[in-house]
């Protein structure tokens, strides 16, 4: 048992569940990143876009995550806001390789850090600029720079560079994201 996990069960955390928004255009990964994060003999073979929403729950040694994956098509995304008061944090996945339509992706983070359930709330955002395996992805910092993550001066954020389908960079987020629940939820 780790430092970690022991310091969870004293302060009552052991138990912990953090409900997470899964969001982002769609096309940039989001589904085969929470299947990645499920145990190995729970992931799906074939990932179908998604319609509407779907949940996943999946664990780390001492939190339980319950993932809302919320499509990311121009017609679902007004259901965002549905689902941003029960939120505990953000994680927002951008195709780094789709330059064209990355301005939507900032007009769509820009109005979710803007909507009244979310604007005063100290939520933590994980970026995943993802598809890094691909020809024409841009640099994380270059994803950051685009989407000027800099300006976000009142919520714990960080960005990683992923490729959903190997799994690479992915543990490196959850283990942010764990990090920073543990400081919010205490």
């Amino acid at each position: 048992m780790g430092l970690f996990d022991k310091l969870a069960g004293w302060l009552g955390l052991k138990k912990k569940e953090v409900h997470v928004l899964c969001l982002g255009l769609d096309n940039s990964g989001k589904t085969t990143i929470i299947n990645k994060l499920k145990p190995s003999n729970a992931q799906t073979q074939d990932i179908v876009p998604t319609i509407g929403f779907s949940i996943e729950k999946f664990k780390t040694s001492s939190l339980s995550f319950t993932v809302f994956d919320m499509s990311g098509q121009g017609k679902y995304r007004d259901l965002w806001e549905h689902y941003y008061k029960e939120g505990q944090a953000i994680i927002f996945v951008i195709d780094s390789s789709d330059k064209l339509r990355m301005v939507v992706a900032k007009e769509e983070l820009d109005t979710l850090l803007n909507h009244p359930d979310i604007k005063h709330r100290r939520l933590p955002i994980l970026f995943f600029a993802n598809k890094m395996d691909l020809r024409d992805a841009v640099s994380s910092v270059k994803v950051s720079q685009l989407l000027s993550l800099e300006n976000i001066k009142d919520k714990p954020w960080h960005i990683c560079a992923s490729d959903a389908l190997k799994g690479e960079g992915l543990q490196e987020g959850v283990d942010w994201l764990q990090g920073i629940s543990y400081v919010i939820l205490v």
